[in-house]
């Protein structure tokens, strides 16, 4: 979506075209590919209503999930929650599912992971601002099209939550839902870099409240700086109670941006080179497309 300026008019046909080209390219560049299905330009092109980006979304979905013998499919990105409101725009209105986990826990995933902020601060404040368009979805659209899910209540009560999923979606619950890490589809995906190694094991019900050993107290003090009446609100608790929220000033930031950029540049030495390299075609792509943004 933020590169959509480098397209022009998406109502000039060339223009979208090149759109849906690298729409198309970015899934068949994926670190984790779509198997056995085959994204047709031409054909993407015919059935979108409109010449927009949610609209070649939601049609490349649909046709994989038409591959697969499906009428119901998920997007999981995290950043659907910054275009709901592009989405509300639609006539068939998508149905949302808030999963939220102690924001100090997903702190210190990312502070693992190949993708992501590093520094506390930003991972809090992305955290916060998330959280936050969240529940503002729910308290706007209601039960009915919003649907929350605790992390920690899908580690400790899987079945019973994915139930309630099944119900609120519209879908049969099987228990084969919980054989998933016995999958081709899971096996695929868990060789395709560590970001996914955990695809293959069963639920982790011990994967809550690690922050406590193994973040610093200065990263959860910082953390509930920026982000603690959000935690609240989902339930959790302070570790600092008597703390409260608090700005940064431009100083702080700055060193904090610094940091983080180091430790993003530190993970990315720490990749394998066969990661490094089923990541560099969506790279390049995007850089390409960076490239051809109006100044």
């Amino acid at each position: 979506m933020p590169l959509l300026p480098a397209y022009g008019d998406l109502e000039n046909p060339g223009n979208f075209a090149r759109l849906v080209e690298d729409v198309c390219l970015l899934v068949e560049y994926n670190p984790v590919p779509w198997t056995g299905f085959v994204l047709d330009r031409k054909v993407i092109i015919q059935k979108v209503a409109i010449p927009t980006l949610p609209e070649i979304t939601r049609v490349v979905y649909e046709m994989k999930a038409e591959s697969e013998g499906a009428t119901i499919w998920l997007c999981k990105s995290m950043a659907n929650i910054r275009y709901a409101g592009e989405l509300e725009k639609y006539a068939a209105k998508p149905l949302y599912l808030h999963l939220f986990r102690d924001g100090r826990d997903v702190a210190l995933s990312f502070k693992k992971a190949v993708v992501g902020e590093k520094h506390i601060y930003h991972i809090a404040t992305q955290w916060k601002e998330e959280q936050e368009a969240s529940l503002n979805l729910r308290a706007l659209l209601g039960p009915e099209r919003v649907i929350q899910v605790r992390y920690e209540d899908l580690l400790v009560k899987p079945r019973r939550v994915l139930e309630e999923l099944c119900s609120f979606m519209g879908a049969e619950y099987s228990d084969e839902a919980m054989e998933y890490h016995k999958s081709a589809e899971s096996k695929e995906t868990a060789n395709s870099g560590l970001m996914w190694e955990n695809v293959v094991k069963p639920v982790l019900s011990d994967n809550q409240n690690k922050f406590v050993k193994e973040l610093s107290e200065a990263d959860i003090l910082i953390f509930e700086q920026v982000a603690g009446d959000t935690l609240e609100k989902l339930g959790y608790k302070k570790y600092f109670p008597e703390e409260n929220e608090r700005s940064f000033t431009e100083e702080e930031i700055h060193i904090f941006s610094e940091m983080n950029q180091k430790m993003k540049d530190e993970v990315r030495q720490q990749l394998k080179p066969e990661d490094l390299q089923k990541r560099k075609a969506q790279e390049e792509l995007i850089r390409a497309v960076n490239r051809r943004m109006p100044v």
